[in-house]
């Protein structure tokens, strides 16, 4: 039995659900949330890939180099962010940031 377009779409679909949920049920730790970002874009660039063969062109595969770049970024940017904040404040709790508000 080989792999159908719609069995890689339902695990897309999967891993894009298990993300939401990470992201509803765990609002107070910035790595979780930042994990949960991390596996929505795996899970959007796992369907890319999957249309991108099944139909044959390889645009959604470059498309997908440049999500992971801006993702790579994001994270090397994230987590420099909470290291600055967790050294300023000794805690990377999202409850204890409301003052950052402007």
């Amino acid at each position: 039995m080989t792999p159908t377009l719609g069995h890689f779409l339902s695990l897309g679909a999967l891993l894009f659900a298990i993300a939401v949920v990470g992201i509803f049920l765990n609002r107070k730790n910035l790595i979780v949330l930042l994990m949960a970002i991390e596996l929505m874009l795996l899970a959007v660039n796992m369907n890319f890939v999957a249309f991108s063969h099944y139909l044959g062109d390889m645009h959604g595969q470059v498309f997908v180099f440049f999500i992971l770049t801006v993702a790579a970024a994001e994270a090397a940017i994230g987590l420099a962010i909470l290291v600055l904040l967790f050294r300023n404040r000794s805690s990377i709790d999202a409850e204890d940031l409301d003052d950052l508000r402007g």
